[in-house]
């Protein structure tokens, strides 16, 4: 370390309301640890992440794919999840060295329109993508709740969720986000592993050679429709990665690097911190790979034999039925809570996320200064509650989770193409 730098510890993620994590300041460098072992201990950003993803794109759109298709796309889960991480990581990468998050970043690329980087402009247009997926989710988790209290309406229950989600991140406090989805995550993925594997003591057990025809990269004729589908619906899409940027700053791993003066030792510790995020990728890579693939699985081994594929209002009952055809009846409402948990989830991973994507945008175009803490916190804030209010009044009014979710997904597979583009020249 340069001798002007003074190492300061500050914990596992900067949570400090007086500290911003986007000030690159001397005075936060830390050295990055050295080893698997300690860099677990710095790991969260990418739980967010996951939180965001298992949810929509795996209870939803993985299992009425795996219902339509059978095994056969089984290998295009782990496709489309392991390439996009490497988009992922460049982008975080860019992050750590600059402070600068992904939306600051995709304005620096040429060609500029209107004195702004062409990729801004996208930025802006994907508020609709927030719009309609996030609404879609929202209404799927309340019509949840309704089959499992049918005495309570579906508008009821997108209210009480929009409330509990406002409520939770008002405070705008990193550490709220990373230990809420963690959490969350952990216990849905478990929960769905367990149900793949317990799917071998019911007649709808698979077998090897079902999983082996899965993995044997084949698409049959009439089905390249629903495999675009999935590869844009799956893992990580333009805004888990757009919002990955954000956390990673959040976390700390900027504000511990430094400001980039030059030397050898910025430069190390520098590659220092990006390991760590390269691992947190990874691991959460690992764990909606293994949800994504749970999810895809029953719906292959159960719905797709059955030629039961969720459509509709009856997106929910038909996804139950994986677990009431196998189970039994009574298992019914405990899938229903299950359904409820996993899918608002991802609204809590994504109140915090699309809102600093969102605030960051509208800085890029000068409506505010994000160096301004004060503003930039009174705009995340703001966004915080018009976000879900907005969204459950969407839900409300547009009865269809999933044709909402899956515009949403067409959208922000769209993006990534461009967020690749942004991700090469930076």
């Amino acid at each position: 370390m340069s001798e002007h730098a003074e190492p300061h510890t500050t914990g596992h993620h900067i949570d400090d309301v007086h500290e911003d994590p986007y000030v690159m300041d001397r005075k936060k460098i830390q050295e990055p640890p050295k080893g698997w072992g300690p860099s677990l201990r710095f790991l969260g950003p990418g739980m967010i992440t996951s939180a965001a993803v298992v949810g929509s794109g795996e209870l939803i759109t993985a299992t009425t794919l795996g219902a339509r298709v059978g095994f056969m796309l089984l290998w295009l889960v782990f496709v489309s999840t392991f390439v996009k991480v490497a988009v992922q990581i460049e982008i975080a990468r860019f992050s750590i060295s600059t402070g600068k998050p992904a939306i600051e970043g995709y304005d620096l690329v040429p060609p500029r329109i209107a004195g702004r980087g062409w990729a801004s402009y996208l930025a802006i247009l994907m508020f609709l993508q927030f719009v309609t997926s996030q609404a879609g989710v929202l209404g799927a988790a309340a019509l949840a709740l309704t089959l499992l209290v049918p005495s309570v309406s579906a508008a009821w229950w997108v209210a009480v969720m929009v409330v509990v989600a406002i409520a939770i991140h008002i405070a705008n406090r990193y550490a709220i986000v990373e230990s809420v989805s963690t959490v969350l995550v952990v216990a849905v993925t478990a929960a769905a592993v367990v149900m793949v594997f317990g799917l071998q003591a019911t007649p709808f057990a698979f077998t090897t050679g079902d999983v082996a025809g899965g993995l044997s990269f084949q698409i049959a004729a009439g089905s390249m429709g629903v495999a675009l589908s999935m590869f844009g619906l799956t893992g990580v899409g333009a805004g888990e990665i757009s919002s990955y940027s954000f956390w990673v700053v959040e976390k700390g791993y900027a504000a511990w690097t430094g400001p980039n003066d030059g030397s050898e030792e910025w430069a190390e510790r520098a590659r220092g911190w990006i390991s760590v995020m390269k691992l947190d990728a990874w691991v959460a890579w690992v764990i909606y790979t293994a949800s994504t693939a749970a999810f895809y699985t029953l719906g292959a081994a159960v719905l797709h034999p059955q030629g039961l594929v969720p459509k509709g209002n009856e997106l929910i009952t038909t996804i139950a039925s994986i677990f009431t055809s196998t189970i039994g009846g009574w298992v019914g409402p405990v899938f229903l809570v299950f359904a409820a948990v996993a899918l608002f989830k991802t609204i809590l991973a994504n109140v915090p996320s699309l809102s600093r994507q969102t605030a960051n945008a509208l800085s890029v175009f000068r409506v505010f200064t994000w160096r301004d803490k004060p503003a930039r916190d009174r705009w995340m804030r703001g966004l915080m509650i018009f976000m879900p209010v907005f969204w459950g009044l969407l839900a409300v009014v547009f009865a269809s989770p999933l044709t909402m979710v899956i515009i949403g997904g067409i959208l922000n597979a769209l993006y990534l193409m461009a967020v690749a583009a942004c991700a090469i020249y930076l």
